[in-house]
C-alpha cells in the first residue's frame, strides 16, 4: 500500500467520525429547513414579480431587489448547510465536505452584502430628500453601479475569514463558520458588517426625522414636505427590517460576547442560527409588506382571480 492511499485513508477517517447527536436534533433541522423553504420561495416570488411588472422597474425597488437578491442566497446558502447537517446528524457522523468551507466563506459575503443594501437604500433616500437637484445620483446607472460595488466589497470582505483559515468546522453543530473568540477576524467582521452600516442608517434615520421637523416649522412647498415625510417613511421601513434581524440575532450577539471570555455552549451555533432562520422569515413577509408595487401587484392578482371565480360561480347558477 503506497504513501498516497494511506494519506487518503487518514484524511478520510479524521474527516468522518461517529458522534453521539441529541434528541432534538433532527427535529430542528426539519424545522429550520421548513422555515428557509418558505423563505426560498418568498424570495423567488418577490424578484419574479420585480422583473415581470413594469412598474417595479424603478430605482428604490431595483435598491430592494437588491437587499432581497443577499436574503435568498444567503438562505439558499444556509439551506444546504442544513441539508448537509441534517444528513450528517441522521447517520450520527462528523464529516466536513469539500464545500464546508466555501458555504462559510458564501455565508459572510451574503450578510455583509444584505447590510450594504439597507445601507445604500437609506443613502438614496437621504440624497432624495437633501438634495432633490443632484439627478445624477438618482440615475439608474449611478444605482446599478454602487450595487455592484456593494456586492464586490461584500466579497472581498469575506475573503480574510478565508485567508487565516478561521472559518473551522464545528461537528457539534455540523457547521462551517468562525469560531467565537477573541480575534482580529470577529473584530473586523462585527465592525465592517454590522457596525458602520447600522450606524450609517441610524445617522441618517436621525438627520431626516430632524429635517422633516425643521421644514415643519418654515413655510415650505407642500410637495417638498410631502417628499420628505414620504422617504423618512421609507428610511424608518429599512430600520424595522434590520431592528428585527437585530432582535432575534441576540442569542447569536450574547453567544459572540460569551466567547471573548470563555468557551461558549456546545451547542450554541445550532440555537443561535435558529433564531436567525426566524428573523429571515418574518423579514421576508415584511418586505412584500413594506414594497407597496408588489404589494399592489399581489392584491391585484387576488381580485382578479377572485373576480373570475364569482363570474364562473354566478354562470353556474345562472345555468342551474
Amino acid at each position: 500500500m503506497n504513501s498516497t492511499t494511506i494519506l487518503s485513508m487518514q484524511t478520510s477517517i479524521l474527516n468522518s467520525s461517529t458522534i453521539n447527536t441529541e434528541p432534538w436534533f433532527i427535529p430542528l433541522d426539519i424545522i429550520n429547513i421548513t422555515f428557509l423553504s418558505l423563505v426560498i420561495i418568498l424570495g423567488v416570488l418577490f424578484l419574479f414579480i420585480i422583473i415581470i411588472d413594469k412598474t417595479c422597474h424603478t430605482v428604490p425597488v431595483m435598491l430592494v431587489a437588491s437587499s432581497c437578491l443577499a436574503k435568498l442566497l444567503f438562505s439558499i446558502d444556509l439551506f444546504g448547510m442544513l441539508i448537509w447537517s441534517l444528513k450528517n446528524d441522521l447517520k450520527q457522523i462528523a464529516y466536513q465536505d469539500s464545500l464546508c468551507v466555501f458555504r462559510g466563506y458564501f455565508m459572510h459575503a451574503a450578510i455583509a452584502a444584505q447590510f450594504g443594501s439597507y445601507l445604500l437604500q437609506a443613502i438614496y433616500r437621504y440624497i432624495t430628500v437633501i438634495y432633490p437637484t443632484r439627478l445624477f445620483w438618482q440615475r439608474k446607472q449611478v444605482q446599478c453601479f454602487l450595487i455592484g460595488l456593494i456586492w464586490v466589497c461584500a466579497f472581498i470582505f469575506a475573503t480574510p475569514h478565508v485567508v487565516t483559515g478561521e472559518i473551522q468546522y464545528n461537528a457539534d453543530n455540523q457547521i462551517c463558520e468562525t469560531p467565537f473568540h477573541l480575534s482580529f477576524v470577529i473584530i473586523y467582521n462585527i465592525v465592517y458588517v454590522y457596525f458602520i452600516p447600522l450606524n450609517g442608517i441610524m445617522f441618517i434615520y436621525v438627520k431626516l426625522i430632524l429635517y422633516v421637523k425643521e421644514i415643519n416649522k418654515r413655510v415650505t412647498p407642500v410637495n417638498t414636505v410631502s417628499r420628505a415625510q414620504r422617504e423618512l417613511k421609507m428610511v424608518h421601513r429599512i430600520v424595522i427590517l434590520v431592528s428585527i434581524l437585530l432582535i432575534l440575532g441576540v442569542p447569536y450577539t450574547i453567544f459572540i460576547f460569551i466567547g471573548f471570555f470563555t468557551q461558549p455552549p456546545k451547542y450554541h451555533l445550532r440555537i443561535a442560527t435558529a433564531f436567525v432562520y426566524i428573523a429571515l422569515l418574518f423579514i421576508m413577509i415584511t418586505l412584500f409588506q413594506f414594497t407597496d408595487p408588489v404589494k399592489t401587484y399581489i392584491i391585484k392578482k387576488l381580485k382578479r382571480q377572485s373576480n373570475i371565480v364569482a363570474t364562473i360561480t354566478m354562470q353556474m347558477i345562472e345555468v342551474r
